[in-house]
């Protein structure tokens, strides 16, 4: 989905997000190149927002309130956000679950396959199968 639309001239922003909670982390640092505010704009307002392996990440209150920011914004803006998880909706937080199974604006995707890793040396096989679900917001 994401290739399609660069391939149409569209801007997209793909992130994992345990990544993007370390790059607005990195912010606060007195030598980072770019404030926090700054970021976090660029992100929540990007044109399509591809947040890969929600439920990753540090499950810091910190972390689940940038998370809860972010797509709160982007829902009540009618942002296009593509989320995927390992995780079961139960599993997520349930304010992030309650946008997520918005059917209004809302399409999730059960995708049952075994888990994907670029292959090489050095790289983990997948064994087992896990469910990852995909969240397309509109």
């Amino acid at each position: 989905m994401a290739n399609y639309r660069v391939q149409q001239g569209d801007q997209v922003l793909f992130v994992t997000v345990p990544d993007l909670l370390d790059h607005l982390r990195a912010t606060f640092n007195p030598q980072s190149p770019i404030p926090y505010d700054k970021r976090f704009e660029e992100v929540r307002t990007a044109p399509l927002l591809v947040l890969d392996d929600l439920g990753t990440q540090s499950a810091t209150s910190w972390a689940r309130e940038k998370l809860h920011q972010l797509l709160d914004y982007r829902y009540n803006a009618r942002l296009p956000t593509v989320i995927t998880t390992a995780n079961t909706l139960e599993e997520l937080d349930p304010r992030l679950r309650s946008r997520m199974l918005d059917g209004s604006r809302c399409t999730v995707f059960a995708i049952v396959a075994p888990p994907y890793w670029h292959g090489g040396k050095g790289q983990r096989k997948a064994k087992t199968t896990r469910s990852r679900r995909r969240s397309r917001k509109t």
